[in-house]
């Protein structure tokens, strides 16, 4: 038997302790919400159940302490139902809790919508949607971590700095980036922003407030669960990229992707591989060089894991830059040729991607 699986063992049998015993305390199931998305076609409505006491004192997630996010008891196996314009869909909670339900055929038009979210004994909360118009030629995925949010991921004593013990409203955006993504929203109103992470749902709500508090665009978060897996102690997170690319260009085949990451971590080499795969579904890729500092404290040594020049597509465009205004002055020289691409009337065919 695998490390991993012995891991994986113990989780799921304190987690199972811990349910019996704080149910028997009188604890109750609660739901959170998280942002979802989709097309006129379908809709993704993402959630999780946790155990919840009812006599703690409500705290304000922005400004605890990072460990305390990792710190929660999961409701697996749980009927749950989610109503999206009228239309009820069932389904139960996975084994860590989650919710991920595809609702059909939910006549909603594009934009924000709210969506109703029930479970056994838990009370029934709204959560959001973001409907893709298929009027948007051009939206963005962009990871979080050194990319909008300073972290200096994924050195190990570091990260559990950030993570686990620094105060949550503390952590500093990237200069210049949330002016850049502004910039992108004011050109292209109907742009959706998508932030691909590896960082762990724990820490949903402290992202958004993050986001929100520092000017970024409004938009969905495909996070990661975080603890043992089938093939690892970790998550791999260049794995949850890829695949996490792929569906989108699965559930908007209209649209091209701007993509942005950074150098400390595999992006150059994740978003490389999109673009040779799949050129016609890439617009351009957007890499933030970390400084020789940067990297140092990231990963050990002085340079990029993975140098996109090296890594990157030449198919389609590469820009770089050490920060948000840097990104931006070298969008500019090239977003003439963005759009044209973006708007021709050969848009990409919908059967590419398998």
């Amino acid at each position: 038997m695998a490390l991993s699986d012995i891991a994986r063992k113990i989780e799921r049998a304190t987690n199972k302790a811990a349910l019996e015993r704080t149910t028997r305390k009188g604890w109750t199931p609660e739901l959170t919400g998280y942002a979802g998305y989709g097309n006129t076609e379908f809709v993704h409505v993402l959630g999780r159940v946790l155990m919840h006491d009812p006599a703690a004192e409500a705290t304000e997630t922005w400004a605890q302490r990072g460990y305390r996010q990792f710190f929660t008891i999961q409701v697996n196996n749980l009927d749950v139902r989610v109503t999206v314009n009228g239309k009820t869909v069932h389904g139960r909670t996975n084994y860590n809790g989650y919710i991920d339900i595809l609702v059909h055929e939910h006549g909603l038009g594009a934009g924000w919508h709210e969506v109703v979210i029930e479970a056994d004994g838990a009370e029934p909360i709204t959560s959001e949607v973001l409907i893709v118009s298929e009027d948007s030629p051009l939206g963005v995925v962009s990871d979080i971590d050194d990319t909008v949010m300073v972290t200096w991921l994924p050195r190990a004593m570091t990260a559990a700095w950030n993570s686990w013990v620094k105060r949550t409203n503390t952590r500093q955006p990237v200069e210049g980036m949330a002016r850049f993504y502004q910039q992108l929203q004011e050109q292209h109103p109907e742009m959706p922003f998508i932030y691909l992470s590896t960082g762990a749902w724990n820490t949903y709500d402290t992202l958004v407030s993050f986001m929100e508090h520092n000017g970024f665009p409004r938009g969905p978060l495909l996070l990661t669960d975080w603890g043992p897996t089938p093939t690892g102690l970790f998550r791999n997170g260049q794995e949850h990229k890829r695949v996490q690319l792929r569906n989108l260009f699965i559930a908007f085949p209209w649209m091209k992707w701007l993509l942005i990451g950074d150098d400390g971590q595999h992006d150059s080499l994740t978003y490389g591989d999109a673009a040779n795969e799949h050129p016609d579904r890439v617009a351009a890729v957007a890499i933030r060089n970390l400084s020789p500092q940067e990297q140092l404290l990231s990963h050990g040594s002085l340079g990029p894991l993975a140098d996109a020049n090296e890594e990157g597509s030449f198919s389609i465009p590469l820009i770089q830059g050490g920060d948000g205004s840097e990104l931006a002055a070298q969008m500019h020289k090239i977003s003439a040729e963005l759009e044209a691409e973006a708007f021709a009337k050969d848009a990409p065919e919908t059967d590419d991607v398998e």
